[in-house]
Parts: C-alpha cells; structure tokens; sequence
C-alpha cells in the first residue's frame, strides 16, 4: 500500500481524498495525524500558489510524498470572488450559511449566475519532483440553498448534468463530478505513468 500525506487539516477534504484514493490502494495521512501542530499560511495569489505553498512546507518537514490541493469558488458576477480566499471569504468564523446567504443576495439581480469550482493539486514526489493538476467545473450560483450533503459553497452550486446542486446529491455521485475528482484523476494517470 502507498502511503501518501495530504497537506489538510481540513476533515471533509480528507473524507473526499479518502473515498476517491484509498480503493485505489492508497493510505492516506493527513496534518490531523500529526503530534506537532503546523500552521501553513496561504499567502499565494493563484490556487496554483498556495497549494505548492502548503505540499513544500510538509515535505520539507517529513521528506515524503505529498499532495496539497487549493481550491475554491468563482463566481463570474463577483468577477471571480470569492476565489482563492474561499475558505476566508467574509472572515474565518463566517458560517457557510451565512456566505452562500450573502452571495444569493449579492446575485439577486444578476443576469450572469456562472460560476466555477476550480482545484490545484500539488504533488511533490519522495524524491523531491514537483508536478501540478488542475480540474475545474462549471455551474450556476443557485437562487437559494439546496440539499445538506456535500460542504461549502456546494448547497448553491447548481450543476446542470445533475439537475440539482453539490449538496443535493451522494457523495458518490459527486465525486465522480468535482473539480477535485477531476484534478485528482489528472494526478493518478501521472502517477500510474511513472
């Protein structure tokens, strides 16, 4: 079994790795593995940057294989907020409900609803190679909340081939869909093409 660290203390990001890694024959570790505590600060102005950002600090700690991933919600009404700071959009300790709440106001009268969830996957191999793997889709900001599964800015993510948003399906089905199933199978034909 390949062992491989992701750079997360991200719990429903780790439940995602896992579903979509571990039949593969993967075990995954995560920071929540780890005794010490590592604070990561994301100070990139790309996904791209701040996943390489997060995969560089743990395998200089641990010199092991490791992948970060960033990702985050675009909508192309708020040309392209919230994007990279996502996770900090309207403060840290903001709820989710609140932030879904405020971007269905923000879009009450807009005529383009388009939006984006894009994932980077940084990947940086034992011997210290370092590759990149980006999956995006494309959706609608939805007119209110819809379904409790899922995490984020899934409930009003509307995506068309499922008739519904993020929220409102499996976790399977979702994650055969997500930028970060796509980023990740991106990942897997290259490391199977080793």
């Amino acid at each position: 079994m390949k062992e491989i660290m992701i750079a997360t203390k991200n719990k429903h990001k780790v439940e995602e790795f896992k579903a979509m890694l571990e039949p593969l024959g993967y075990h995954i570790k995560s920071l929540c593995d780890l005794t010490e505590d590592i604070e990561i600060e994301e100070t990139g102005t790309t996904f791209e940057e701040n996943a390489f950002i997060k995969a560089r600090a743990i395998y200089e700690k641990l010199h092991i294989e490791v992948i970060a991933d960033d990702s985050g919600f675009c909508v192309n009404h708020l040309q392209g907020a919230p994007g990279v700071f996502s996770a900090r959009f309207l403060g840290e300790d903001t709820s989710y409900k609140e932030k879904n709440q405020h971007i269905i106001q923000a879009l009450e009268n807009a005529s383009d609803r388009g939006c984006q969830y894009v994932c980077a996957i940084a990947h940086i191999a034992c011997d210290g190679k370092e590759s990149i793997f980006i999956g995006s889709i494309e959706g609608k900001v939805s007119h209110k909340s819809i379904g409790d599964a899922g995490f984020g800015y899934d409930p009003i993510f509307y995506y068309e081939p499922l008739h519904t948003t993020l929220a409102d399906v499996r976790e399977e089905e979702k994650n055969k869909v997500s930028h970060r199933a796509i980023a990740l199978r991106k990942m897997l034909a290259y490391l199977e093409g080793r």
